[in-house]
């Protein structure tokens, strides 16, 4: 047994600053399980993970056991070495049936990339962050990957900038306050007013543009889709490389994507963008 110096706080106490009811014992779990989805195939070490928490061997060691016999976690060798386990992938099912978008967002996706021959995605709305829960990839050997389920930060994709268009510019502010607008490339916004500008381009035009701003060489274009209520439940992109596409050909993919974009609001019951910007919904900047 581990002597007193090398335990962690009480599990079950609850953090008396910051949020008011957080467990945590919870929250130290749930920050492992995000670790483990970054650590992909090859898993992290308890030592690797334990460093990364910033807490003992011992205390990560029971997490982990503890994920184990729920099948959140498994564990591999040689090592031993842990990644994320069975379970979570009946939540994140769960997540997409529960929001009904598999149904509808899935040959929407089909068909636009049938149309366009680029890798479309879907992403939900976390509070102005994309969530991608689905890709449909394009034909031939390159493949754009996506690790889904991963709240992503908005800034420097098509898909996030467009969930972005349909927030208030308080909203906008607190989330680059939050993020600090890191640059991906030398194309990414890195400064809120030059965020707002883009973003209100992107709202009258309904699509977003990613140009080499996530990725070099890589062009996106995405548009947000709505519920019944108006309120912009998440957004469809498409991804290609920048070679593939002439200047001229971008307003027309675009406009592609915001009529499929559209199809997937009507299947909601929600309004289309051009019905939502016309019906006062949107919020004023």
């Amino acid at each position: 047994m581990p002597g007193k110096s090398d335990t962690d706080p009480d599990d079950t106490n609850v953090e008396t600053s910051g949020d008011r009811y957080k467990l945590q014992g919870v929250a130290r779990a749930l920050r492992l399980l995000d670790l483990l989805a970054d650590a992909g195939a090859t898993g992290f070490t308890v030592t690797e993970l334990s460093q990364q928490l910033e807490t003992s061997k011992s205390s990560t060691f029971a997490l982990l056991r503890t994920l184990v016999a729920h099948s959140y976690a498994t564990e591999i060798q040689p090592g031993p070495r842990y990644r994320l386990g069975r379970a979570v992938i009946r939540l994140a099912d769960s997540l997409t049936e529960g929001l009904g978008l598999t149904e509808i967002g899935r040959p929407v996706m089909q068909e636009l990339t049938a149309r366009t021959g680029w890798t479309t995605r879907l992403a939900v709305a976390d509070n102005g962050f994309p969530v991608f829960i689905d890709r449909v990839d394009g034909p031939g050997t390159i493949r754009f990957h996506t690790q889904l389920g991963r709240r992503e930060l908005p800034h420097h994709s098509a898909a996030g900038k467009a969930i972005m268009s349909a927030l208030d510019a308080g909203r906008i502010r607190a989330i680059a306050q939050e993020t600090g607008l890191p640059g991906r490339t030398r194309n990414t916004i890195t400064t809120v007013d030059d965020l707002l500008a883009d973003l209100a381009t992107s709202r009258t035009r309904g699509f977003a543009i990613d140009d080499e701003e996530d990725d070099e060489g890589v062009f996106c274009l995405g548009a947000a889709f709505l519920d019944r209520t108006g309120t912009c439940l998440g957004s469809i992109s498409v991804t290609g490389l920048k070679r593939d596409i002439p200047t001229w050909r971008v307003r027309e993919l675009g406009e592609s994507v915001r009529a499929h974009a559209d199809d997937i609001s009507i299947g909601l019951g929600g309004p289309t963008w051009h019905e939502y910007l016309a019906g006062g919904k949107a919020p004023t900047w």
